[in-house]
C-alpha cells in the first residue's frame, strides 16, 4: 500500500466494567466513522494479559497503523499490546489509568492476601516509542495524579493535567467530550500528513493541523 493512500484506524478500549452508551468513549466511537471498539474482552475480568492479547488482535487486523484511545484499567492493557506490536500503533491517548497496584493478573487484588503480586511488574518499563499523552485527574480515585505523572514519564508520554475531574466516566460527568474529539481528531491528522495524506474527521469537518484546544501539559 502506498503511504500516500493510508488511513488511520481510531481502536477504542474502555475500561473495567466498560463503557455504556453515555460514556464518552461510545460518543467518540459514535463520532469518529473511522472508529471501532476492541472485541474479545470479559468488561467484568480485568485481567491483564487477556486483554491486551485482545487489543493486540484488533491492532493486527487493519492494514495500517491504529491510533488508541483508553481508559483506565483499558490503558494498562494497551500500554502493554504497544509494547508487543509497536509498528501496528500510529498514537494513544490514555486517558484516566488506572493504578496496577489495584490489580492482579486474574483480577482485582484480594485485600486479605496483601502479598500478591500487582500487575505493575507485568507493564512495559520503557517508552513506548509512539506519539501521545496521558490525560490524568487531580482527584481521581483510581490513581493520583503524581502516580499517573510517573508512568506516563516511563512510557515517554507527556501528562495532561485535566483539573479535579474525578475518573473522567459517566459518573463524573463526560459524556459528550468535544476536547477529546479535538485532541483524537489532531493526532490522527498529525499521522495523516506524515504520510502526506490529508485526513477528514467526524461529521464532514476537516481538522486544521493546529485547532487543538489549549493544554496544560506538565511533567513533559
Amino acid at each position: 500500500m502506498d503511504d500516500n493512500d493510508m488511513s488511520t484506524n481510531v481502536l477504542i478500549v474502555p475500561g473495567y466494567h466498560g463503557s455504556g452508551d453515555a460514556h464518552w468513549q461510545s460518543w467518540l466511537e459514535a463520532r469518529l466513522p473511522q472508529a471501532r471498539r476492541v472485541t474479545g474482552i470479559d468488561w467484568e475480568v480485568p485481567a491483564l494479559y487477556r486483554w491486551a492479547e485482545a487489543v493486540i488482535n484488533d491492532l493486527d487486523n487493519p492494514p495500517y497503523p491504529s491510533i488508541i484511545v483508553a481508559h483506565s484499567f483499558g490503558c494498562l492493557a494497551s500500554a502493554l499490546a504497544i509494547a508487543h506490536r509497536p509498528r501496528r500503533v500510529a498514537g494513544v491517548i490514555l486517558v484516566a489509568p488506572a493504578d496496577p497496584q489495584r490489580f492482579a493478573l486474574s483480577g482485582p487484588r484480594n485485600p486479605a492476601q496483601p502479598r500478591e503480586l500487582s500487575i505493575a511488574w507485568s507493564l512495559p518499563e520503557n517508552a513506548l516509542n509512539t506519539p501521545g499523552l496521558v490525560v490524568g485527574s487531580r482527584n481521581d480515585p483510581w490513581m493520583k495524579l503524581q502516580h499517573a505523572h510517573a508512568w506516563a514519564k516511563r512510557w515517554g508520554l507527556p501528562l495532561h493535567d485535566a483539573g479535579s475531574v474525578g475518573h473522567i466516566n459517566v459518573d463524573a460527568g463526560f459524556g459528550p467530550w468535544p476536547w477529546i474529539e479535538q485532541i483524537t481528531a489532531a493526532l490522527c491528522e498529525k499521522v495523516a500528513l506524515s504520510h502526506g495524506a490529508t485526513q477528514h474527521w467526524g461529521h464532514g469537518h476537516e481538522v486544521a493541523r493546529h485547532s487543538t484546544a489549549p493544554m496544560r501539559l506538565l511533567y513533559a
